[in-house]
């Protein structure tokens, strides 16, 4: 297509070309199976949000129109980029809403008793940030990163995610990292990198009390395993955030951990990031 017929279809209205085409006798052109797509969409989302403006956020299958003035606060700007910084996923889907909403909770947990642990950490995106964001190193709390470092295990996914094709295979974005995560963290002291498979090493980690949660590891096994172990030593108003729970690819955590909910009568918050909450009573 010529660079005049690209500016003729964005400027000329569609009631002109209507009445071009009927003149020069020229057949409309047939809308593909895309064309009838977008229109679908379109006609979905007409009178339900202001499509015909430019949304305020758009990233992480999230599109907002609301008021995001986090995304020009300067200390959520320089924590973010050190978070993106550590390469931890495709920086192109853009997280930073799932980032407010981890420095929110980790701001709330700094004023709680109680230890930070994140289990899944793989490069430390989030927890970098959170590490910044809080000045990490003048709080008299530890963090406990816990991860294998180096992907999935298999011995821990379930017939279920593997007949979904989860595998360590499948997730190879999650390579060796051990080395690099530690030096990243080299100058904070209170922060321990605890290496190897949860549930494996959750004898490890016993603080007395925990304020911040964190829990991504992309089967059910481990998450559940981790949510068991810490639930009691969550003080109360402690968060415990699922980064997978709202996620279509990962609906066996969302229903572990609405059964795991259910029965110490609390629920899961699901947010639009995909990210879920449960606060500690």
């Amino acid at each position: 297509m010529t660079i005049a017929r690209r500016l003729a279809r964005r400027l000329i209205p569609g009631r002109t070309k209507r009445w071009i085409r009927k003149e020069l006798g020229v057949a409309p052109r047939t809308p593909t199976a895309r064309d009838l797509e977008i229109k679908r969409v379109v006609n979905h989302l007409r009178g339900k949000v202001p499509i015909n403006t430019i949304p305020s956020f758009a990233g992480d299958d999230l599109v907002s129109w609301h008021n995001p003035e986090f995304l020009a606060d300067p200390a959520f700007i320089r924590a973010v980029q050190l978070g993106n910084d550590r390469q931890s996923w495709d920086l192109k889907r853009d997280v930073r809403w799932r980032y407010h909403v981890i420095l929110w909770a980790a701001w709330r947990a700094a004023r709680l008793e109680g230890d930070f642990v994140e289990c899944g950490v793989n490069r430390g995106g989030f927890s970098r940030a959170v590490v910044d964001y809080l000045d990490f190193g003048r709080l008299d709390k530890t963090f406990y990163l816990m991860d294998t470092f180096n992907g999935l295990v298999e011995r821990y996914i379930t017939p279920e995610e593997r007949a979904k094709g989860v595998s360590r295979e499948s997730y190879t974005k999650y390579a060796e990292c051990f080395d690099d995560v530690q030096d990243a963290f080299r100058p904070f002291p209170n922060v321990v990198l605890v290496r190897g498979p949860i549930p494996d090493t959750l004898p490890q980690v016993t603080p007395a009390k925990v304020s911040y949660l964190s829990i991504d590891m992309n089967v059910v096994i481990p998450e559940i395993a981790a949510a068991e172990h810490f639930w009691d030593r969550l003080v109360s108003g402690a968060v415990m955030i699922l980064d997978d729970y709202g996620h279509l690819p990962y609906v066996a955590q969302k229903r572990a951990f609405d059964a795991f909910a259910a029965e110490r009568n609390v629920q899961a918050l699901l947010l639009p990031t995909g990210q879920g909450l449960i606060f500690k009573p």
